[in-house]
């Protein structure tokens, strides 16, 4: 509730008139009027008892995410939080839970595009630990709890941050915009506001369940980064990279920790990856409403009109509400 897109679903839910308590690490910013607020760890077995008591439906967003490259907390968060959050949830008699889980599932997947029953093969760290984590609501859903699991694309939309503030501030600077490759790869995002509706609409279907979540409107790489420059108007544009260089330049930064860019963004920003949405339009009737470019230039106006604030206050604790360094990715950015 206090991260990125839990604070999103909060202000969804309490949109809806329905009382909401938040369990997070962090002490969440500017909560709805009425919400509660219980600071805890996912690993503390006690406090997320505590925390779903008296609760009818939970919403799982705990998770330690690429960007912190940290693998003993993936393992820990990911997958112990996670069964801790379950078995608190069978024991509390919660009657839902809906758990969001990661496009990173899939790794580079084989077909396309990507259904519900699409074999997971995950080829990174984080992507093991979130389908360790649904194999575990697999689990309790056998032994009778209800669990639906939500895969969203990349999330966008207004307030999101992480590595793509690195892409704003470029577009911003009017600099060259690097892709892999000729950019043709279609890759297809989500917006945060849509996702939450997903979210939201899962909660409230009895029985257990997949859903994939992504835009309906989607291009190329190429397209979407070109619409990001048009629309910014700064002299921006796109400078193709070889592909198999800037994956080996990206993979090696980031072990070298001299970058902020994770395994998964080297593994999969130059490849195809987008789902099949017909399983949320059919059981949840809903049909997302922002397009790839809409979502990315909301998101980057919305960067424009905080940007001041932010490099003074800062984003939050959330790597993906929060301003992060470029490292050797600077040294790209003075060249292009």
């Amino acid at each position: 509730g206090a991260g990125y897109f839990g604070s999103l679903l909060v202000k969804k839910l309490s949109s809806y008139a329905l009382q909401c308590r938040v369990f997070d690490i962090n002490i969440p910013e500017n909560l709805p009027s009425g919400v509660e607020c219980i600071q805890g760890d996912v690993r503390d077995r006690g406090a997320v008892l505590t925390a779903c008591a008296g609760v009818d439906v939970v919403y799982h967003n705990i998770a330690q995410v690429p960007l912190a490259k940290n693998v003993r907390q993936f393992e820990s968060v990911n997958i112990l939080g996670t069964k801790n959050m379950l078995e608190a949830c069978m024991n509390q008699g919660v009657k839902k839970v809906v758990y969001t889980s990661s496009s990173a599932v899939f790794g580079v997947p084989n077909t396309l595009p990507v259904t519900e029953e699409t074999m997971l093969s995950p080829a990174e760290t984080y992507g093991k630990t979130k389908v360790a984590a649904e194999e575990l609501c697999g689990a309790y859903g056998a032994r009778g709890l209800d669990v639906s699991i939500v895969r969203p694309r990349t999330i966008l939309g207004h307030g999101r941050l992480g590595i793509f503030q690195i892409l704003f501030e470029w577009v911003r600077e009017g600099r060259r915009i690097p892709v892999m490759g000729d950019g043709d790869n279609v890759y297809q995002f989500v917006h945060a506001d849509d996702l939450a509706e997903v979210c939201v609409r899962a909660g409230a279907r009895r029985g257990n369940a997949v859903y994939n979540c992504g835009a309906e409107r989607y291009g190329t790489m190429r397209e979407l980064l070109q619409a990001l420059c048009n629309h910014a108007g700064t002299g921006a544009r796109i400078r193709p990279i070889p592909k198999k260089l800037a994956a080996f330049g990206m993979k090696a930064t980031s072990r070298l920790r001299l970058s902020p860019l994770s395994d998964y963004h080297w593994l999969m920003y130059g490849e195809n990856m987008y789902f099949d949405t017909a399983k949320i339009k059919r059981e949840l009737e809903f049909s997302p409403r922002y397009s790839n470019e809409e979502m990315i230039c909301e998101s980057y106006d919305w960067y424009l009109k905080n940007r001041t604030a932010l490099l003074t206050q800062g984003g939050g604790k959330s790597p993906h509400r929060s301003m992060i360094k470029q490292g050797v990715l600077n040294l790209l950015k003075w060249v292009s």
